[in-house]
């Protein structure tokens, strides 16, 4: 059986026209499936019609977080009450072609156990295109992962990485796709253009994408502390430089050195200026993965999963 985690976040009717589509497509090709629907927190009528399409129909199961953990914790939630022996992610806006899940589900039967699809094609305009391949290559050139080509944000995974994911990840400061990338399994790549989807404006804002892609960074790449360590050789071999040319001006040197006059207090502003940033700036680096540290000790759930007899979030 395939588990097919949909992603809520105010989606309303959108839930059952992707449960129609869906239903089509998977009795036409023969594969037993269930639709987890994981509402984000939404404040709208999503999760009473997620549950309501869960009352007329045995393969559908609702569930909604505590509040907006935002998609990548959703799906940790997803796959933590999942039953399937493969699991898979969509979304409400049908960007990714529904086609797409027929041929992963032909890939898993053949033995492969990790299959991601990827995007040959956007059309998010030039901003948005332009800063995801920024986002892909940053990653890629700095981290200890490897994105496929155009990027890719859903996958299709075996039992075994299920088990693995929520057993041995704590769900926190990371994604699904970054953990699924780092263990190790050889993905099969499936490419697919992206289609335009609903015309409903999207609610993953600047604010959550920022999010991510700290989150993905500092997760997967030593590459900032690494850079912390470079840049202290160099500038400790600038300083020593510096000290011994000062030193032998000062001692043997003309007051005027190349034509010009080297008043002590300019150059002593200046390096203490420019060394004072760049202790400044690699404190940062530390402090994020400290915060990163310090987040994973406390072992606060990365999402909570509520009762179905509570109210939304959001409701009085």
């Amino acid at each position: 059986m395939l588990s097919i985690i949909l992603l809520s976040y105010f989606s309303g009717e959108r839930i059952v026209h992707a449960y129609q589509r869906l239903s089509r497509l998977m009795d036409q090709e023969s594969i037993p499936y269930e639709l987890i629907v994981i509402d984000d927190g939404s404040t709208d009528n999503s999760f009473e019609t997620a549950k309501k399409l869960a009352s007329q129909h045995s393969n559908v199961k609702a569930y909604r977080l505590s509040r907006n953990f935002t998609s990548h914790y959703s799906i940790f939630a997803g796959l933590s009450v999942c039953s399937g022996s493969c699991a898979t992610t969509i979304s409400d806006d049908e960007q990714q072609p529904y086609a797409v899940l027929v041929t992963m589900y032909r890939l898993w039967e053949k033995g492969n156990h990790v299959i991601l699809p990827h995007r040959i094609g956007r059309n998010d305009g030039p901003i948005t295109n332009l800063l995801a391949n920024l986002y892909y290559r940053i990653v890629n050139y700095l981290s200890d992962i490897t994105f496929p080509p155009g990027g890719a944000d859903s996958f299709f995974i075996d039992r075994e990485v299920i088990d693995l994911i929520n057993t041995k990840i704590h769900a926190i400061n990371t994604s699904v796709i970054t953990e699924v990338l780092r263990m190790g399994f050889e993905p099969v790549f499936v490419p697919y253009i992206r289609e335009k989807g609903t015309n409903q404006q999207s609610r993953w804002t600047l604010k959550k994408k920022i999010r991510l892609f700290k989150d993905t960074f500092y997760s997967c790449s030593t590459a900032p502390i690494k850079m912390i360590t470079r840049l202290g050789l160099l500038f400790s071999g600038i300083a020593l430089v510096m000290v011994a040319l000062y030193s032998y001006i000062a001692i043997w040197g003309n007051p005027k050195f190349w034509g010009e006059k080297l008043p002590g207090w300019t150059s002593t502003i200046v390096i203490i200026s420019f060394f004072s940033g760049i202790i400044l700036f690699s404190l940062g680096i530390i402090a994020e993965y400290i915060w990163r540290i310090y987040e994973e000790v406390k072992g606060r759930p990365g999402y909570i999963i509520r009762k179905d007899g509570d109210k939304p979030a959001g409701s009085p």
